[in-house]
């Protein structure tokens, strides 16, 4: 760490899901000494040792490099789901403000960056087996999502060959959920007036059990806790983050009781891309398509440089994120406000 105060740490898109973790995580850690987080709009929120400044990273207006002097380490975690239907929108916040953080990052002398990538980086892969992170990271092309963090692996390839001094850590976690990430996450999946009670297990007696939905999940707390570890310890490169066991319609049908019904995948597409087409679901098709060939991940490097392992079970995990749903839970940030429809 880089004086007796403690290390100073900045995270960007410090008010969502992942964010809001890592900067308790962060503030509560003895060997951190401030925590800046950075968002587009500040919260009512004040963690201790915690100060925030309104930041867009896509903005040619923001002074980013002034935002890093004199940081320890930078938590790039400042990410745009929507517009699905305006990819170019999303490139230029997600691709191009990433981009001027990384370099922002290098201008200000921060000798480490901890990014944020997926699962979703990933080329497709097995659902029988995982695969560790040597697999390839060419993402899937039709979907904005993988696309945008694919690009990213590759832009961090060429700046850690022209930045050897900067300690670069990729993590890629699985899907991510905590209670209070429910309302934004069925704002962003659902749609605005998708109600969250609806996933009560009375209103789904049968389940769409298609061909290729079986995904990792992890609690965000769990994923943050990797972030915090990463910070602190001397590693480099991509760690896997996911937890137990793999999410399918047969578990998902236990926590429901609901019954897993077969669903062709070429009728379940066209029912989102309709539904898409119509504005009526923010999910696009092609992130369906991405998600059904998405690998399963080994996390054992995770486990042996970093020392981590999650404290929650899948199960566990998408448990709280139900309840959540049906509780229109949420925090007092911006993107995570809480209600039940609308």
């Amino acid at each position: 760490m880089s004086s007796e105060a403690g290390s100073r740490i900045v995270v960007t898109g410090a008010t969502g899901n992942v964010g809001t973790s890592v900067v308790r995580l962060l503030s509560e850690d003895p060997q951190v000494g401030s925590v800046r987080g950075l968002a587009r709009r500040l919260p009512e929120w004040s963690p201790p040792k915690t100060d925030w400044a309104a930041v867009d990273v896509a903005s040619e207006q923001t002074d980013l490099v002034k935002e890093f002097l004199g940081a320890d380490a930078v938590v790039h975690l400042a990410w745009a789901f929507q517009p699905t239907h305006d990819p170019a929108a999303t490139w230029r916040t997600n691709v191009l403000g990433s981009i001027r953080v990384f370099d922002a990052v290098a201008s200000a002398g921060v000798p480490t960056l901890v990014h944020a990538s997926s699962v979703g980086a990933y080329s497709p892969g097995p659902k029988d087996h995982t695969v560790d992170e040597s697999w390839p990271t060419h993402g899937w092309p039709d979907a904005a999502y993988c696309r945008e963090k694919a690009y990213l692996e590759r832009t961090l390839d060429t700046f850690e060959r022209d930045h050897p001094g900067i300690r670069v850590v990729r993590m890629r976690p699985a899907f991510l959920f905590k209670r209070e990430s429910a309302s934004e996450q069925r704002r962003i999946f659902g749609g605005r007036f998708l109600p969250g009670p609806l996933a009560r297990p009375e209103l789904l007696p049968f389940l769409p059990d298609i061909p290729g939905l079986r995904v990792q999940a992890l609690h965000t707390d769990d994923a943050a806790r990797a972030y915090q570890l990463a910070v602190g310890k001397e590693v480099r490169g991509a760690f896997n983050l996911a937890a137990e066991p793999p999410v399918d319609a047969e578990l998902l049908g236990e926590l429901l009781g609901s019954r897993p019904v077969r669903l062709p995948k070429t009728a379940a597409r066209s029912a989102i891309a309709a539904a898409w087409g119509l504005h009526l679901l923010p999910a696009s098709p092609h992130l369906f398509d991405a998600v059904l060939r998405l690998p399963l991940m080994n996390c054992t490097r995770a486990q042996t440089e970093l020392d981590w392992r999650p404290t929650r079970t899948a199960t566990e995990v998408i448990e709280e994120f139900l309840q959540g749903l049906q509780q229109g839970a949420g925090a007092r940030t911006e993107p995570l406000q809480g209600r039940k429809v609308g």
